[in-house]
């Protein structure tokens, strides 16, 4: 991939913005422009980027404009939107003419029409991982003791369930435990999953998170983090199973020594 000489950041909540300013100056970046949302950005990420412009969830416009004043051409959309935030919106025309022109409202069709939009004013939008190659997850087992038979089975079981509800578009996350669903991620997100899936399976159930089967890369790839591993620990998990070369691992050094005091396996598919 080529090195653009000014990047935009379209810049989520947690730590998964700063470490692509990170990644990205490292690769060669010369000068990079975040545009932060109230109540999502964590204000960090402001000692990380050359320009900072902040609006709300829903001011696409602005962020346009931004973008065009700062000459950007190339972004990066990282970190997420919580889901209420999607669709608790004070949105701007160009918004709400987005907005209109759709049949479903999801975080998939919308982030898809923000970046026809973002085209159209010859902004391109670059794969969510760009910079951040060396954090996907490798096959295999990537920490933790090995599984044992029944876990390799719900993990198994647990793929073919995950792959089924993102097919159907409802969510990438599901928590099973003994050949039983116990979770099935849906609006509220990754993380309540989790701490619903634990609170009814009690100790040991196994986590496991996709991508969907036509991933748009640009936007919305499974990343699994400490905060991750932190409510798996509070959950009580067992496994937390990703797919391999499409799941970010962030922090990737503190979250493998965070998982493997706490007995928490890790394997990549």
């Amino acid at each position: 991939m080529e090195v653009p000489d000014a990047l935009g950041i379209i810049a989520g909540n947690g730590v998964y913005p700063r470490l692509l300013a990170d990644a990205a100056r490292r690769a060669g970046v010369k000068r990079i422009v975040a545009a932060a949302f109230t109540d999502e950005t964590d204000d960090r990420i402001a000692g990380k980027v050359d320009e900072i412009h902040w609006m709300r969830v829903g001011q696409l416009g602005k962020l346009i404009a931004c973008f065009r004043a700062a000459g950007v051409t190339d972004a990066i959309m990282a970190g997420q939107i919580a889901p209420k935030n999607l669709f608790d919106l004070r949105p701007d025309w160009k918004t709400l003419l987005l907005l209109a022109r759709l049949k479903r409202r999801n975080a998939e069709s919308i982030f898809a029409a923000i970046g026809d939009e973002l085209a159209h004013a010859k902004v391109k939008l670059l794969p969510a991982t760009s910079f951040l190659e060396d954090c996907l997850a490798p096959a295999g087992l990537i920490v933790g003791r090995k599984l044992t038979r029944r876990e390799e089975e719900d993990v198994a079981f647990g793929f073919e369930i995950a792959r089924e509800i993102s097919r159907l578009d409802i969510g990438q996350t599901v928590i099973v435990k003994n050949g039983t669903v116990l979770a099935v991620e849906g609006f509220e997100g990754t993380n309540e999953t989790v701490k619903r899936g634990g609170t009814l399976g009690g100790k040991n159930a196994i986590m496991v998170k996709v991508a969907k089967p036509q991933h748009d890369m640009r936007f919305d790839v499974p990343v699994i983090g400490v905060e991750t591993v932190g409510i798996a620990i509070a959950a009580h998990l067992r496994v937390v199973a990703i797919e391999t070369a499409r799941t970010l691992l962030l922090e990737k050094e503190a979250l493998l020594e965070l998982a493997a005091c706490s007995n928490i396996s890790i394997v990549a598919r």
